[in-house]
């Protein structure tokens, strides 16, 4: 897998959590550049972690679904993907607790990160090489949940929706490129 695919993947996945980002930010009154990166710290490390959990389970059964592997990889990037825009179009309104304490963060944090362990799973049927690949998904999530609070303080929910369906798109087409790949569709 190349590396604009991974940013792509990285992108992707880091919808959701940019899409609480902006949640919290709405219930800052008076935001800190601090806030901003523990936000990103929490749901970047969180998204670099849940990969490679998956990227572990993935790689000791690799040997057992190897024929199979890039169904897998397409059936679960397309249901991620197919979910987030499902999300995307919800009718009821996100509440997000405004309080970057521990508690209020780790629920946010695992909640965003759990299509990234099936993500890390593909990796491993895919055999990418799983160090800078968590390692950039981790990077762009941080980057994209800084920015997301300051955004959210600034503009509000306005761009929630369209994020999360961007990022469902994404890993749509990408789950439909590799099968088309193992397919020998695609070079």
């Amino acid at each position: 897998m190349q590396i604009w695919e991974l940013f792509i993947i990285a992108v992707g996945l880091a919808m959701d959590a940019f899409a609480v980002s902006i949640c919290k930010g709405l219930g800052v009154q008076a935001l800190r550049p601090q806030q901003a990166l523990w936000t990103g710290l929490w749901f970047g490390g969180f998204q670099a972690l849940m990969p490679a959990v998956g990227y572990a389970l993935g790689i000791r059964f690799q040997t057992v679904i190897t024929n199979v592997d890039h169904w897998i990889a397409f059936v679960l990037l397309g249901l991620i993907g197919l979910n987030m825009i499902r999300e995307s179009f919800g009718q009821a309104e996100d509440t997000v607790n405004s309080s970057f304490a521990p508690a209020a963060m780790l629920p946010l944090a695992v909640a965003t990160s759990i299509d990234a362990l099936a993500v890390g799973v593909t990796f491993a049927f895919l055999q990418v090489d799983v160090v800078p690949a968590v390692s950039l998904i981790g990077l762009v999530t941080f980057a994209l949940a800084c920015v997301g609070v300051k955004l959210g303080h600034m503009f509000g929910v306005r761009y929630k929706a369209r994020a999360e369906r961007f990022g469902g798109i994404v890993l749509v087409l990408m789950g439909g490129k590799i099968l088309l790949e193992h397919l020998g569709i695609l070079p």
